[in-house]
């Protein structure tokens, strides 16, 4: 189904002030009437072409229409697609035209709709309500579903939230291509969490392949938050292309371990954190006794065999890597 711009249809106004006229000319006719013959039985001409203007006046009323910017409208005509108004104006159309919009009555967790109603749901599932605009918003608008639970490639479950920003480029196909777009979209979304977040670990893990080139990478959730949003929006892009819809933006909006594993991944990274961080004070602590031993024997200022140099590497170490301040022993004696 292709779209179809409907042009040259900004008549309203004109068309308000021919109805108005209508009205206003079937009262005069219906009180000039009554004047020239208040007691006739049958009515007479000038009655009748009053009758006649109010018919005619009422049929073309359904055909004006309002549109304020960025706001679309299909129409249909018995069931056949006539066309689609697109842009702020006042229109008049095919009087017996249908508005048609499945998806006028669902709200979702996203922000938007030109409905005008009540807030919308901020849980997954879409609510209906019996009167809706079916006018179609060409706005960017903005869908959060609901945080999912899935499992890395490590299997470790975690809880994932995602926000997308998204609008109607076709409205054809958003109206007839799919049921209902809006739950269309919410479903694709919801599918491409689950086979992007599949792939990558919470964080960066040894031989995991991440991006398909068979070579092991350090990509992760954590540490590769706009790369993993990227191939989601991707993903949802080539699934609503049939709906007409443009993905504009994916971002991450909430993730973290699932809550039955979270303390336990807590201790990990935490131990991770002290092993790394002993590893560079030790390191360093290294790199002081050498030097310590290379001055002393340059300066020549005490010259120790390899039994005292033991001696005095051990403490040293026990100096610089304790958790606590060293408690000195002062000798008196000789080194010896």
């Amino acid at each position: 189904m292709e779209e179809k711009i409907l042009s040259g249809k900004k008549k309203g106004m004109a068309v308000l002030f021919l109805i108005i006229a209508m009205y206003a000319l079937a009262v005069y006719l219906f009180v000039a009437e009554a004047a020239a013959n208040p007691d006739a039985d049958v009515p007479g001409m000038k009655a009748v072409a009053g009758f006649v203007m109010i018919s005619v006046a009422t049929i073309l009323l359904p055909g004006l229409r309002v549109l304020k910017p960025q706001e679309a409208l299909v129409l249909t005509l018995f069931g056949r697609y006539t066309g689609t108004l697109k842009g702020e104006g006042f229109y008049f159309v095919n009087p017996f035209s249908t508005s048609f919009n499945p998806a006028a009555g669902t709200v979702l967790g996203q922000s938007g709709d030109v409905d005008g109603g009540s807030s919308p749901d901020t849980g997954k599932n879409a609510r209906i309500r019996g009167t809706e605009s079916k006018k179609i918003s060409l706005k960017i608008m903005t869908l959060s579903n609901a945080r999912q639970k899935v499992n890395d490639v490590l299997g470790n479950p975690v809880e994932v939230g995602v926000a997308v920003m998204w609008r109607v480029t076709d409205t054809a196909k958003a109206v007839f291509n799919v049921d209902n777009y809006k739950e269309y979209l919410s479903l694709q979304c919801d599918t491409a969490v689950r086979d992007i977040v599949k792939i990558y670990p919470y964080d960066v893990a040894e031989n995991v392949d991440t991006t398909g080139d068979g070579k092991a990478d350090d990509g992760s959730l954590r540490g590769s938050t706009t790369v993993v949003a990227e191939r989601i929006r991707k993903q949802i892009q080539e699934k609503v292309e049939i709906a007409g819809l443009e993905i504009v933006e994916a971002r991450i909006t909430y993730l973290a371990y699932a809550p039955e594993i979270a303390s336990v991944m807590l201790q990990r990274q935490q131990a991770t954190a002290v092993v790394d961080a002993r590893k560079m004070i030790v390191d360093g602590a290294v790199g002081m006794v050498e030097m310590a031993l290379e001055q002393l024997k340059k300066d020549g200022v005490v010259d120790l065999d390899e039994e005292r140099k033991a001696a005095m590497v051990s403490n040293l170490m026990v100096v610089l890597c304790g958790n606590h301040d060293a408690q000195p022993v002062v000798n008196s004696g000789s080194l010896y």
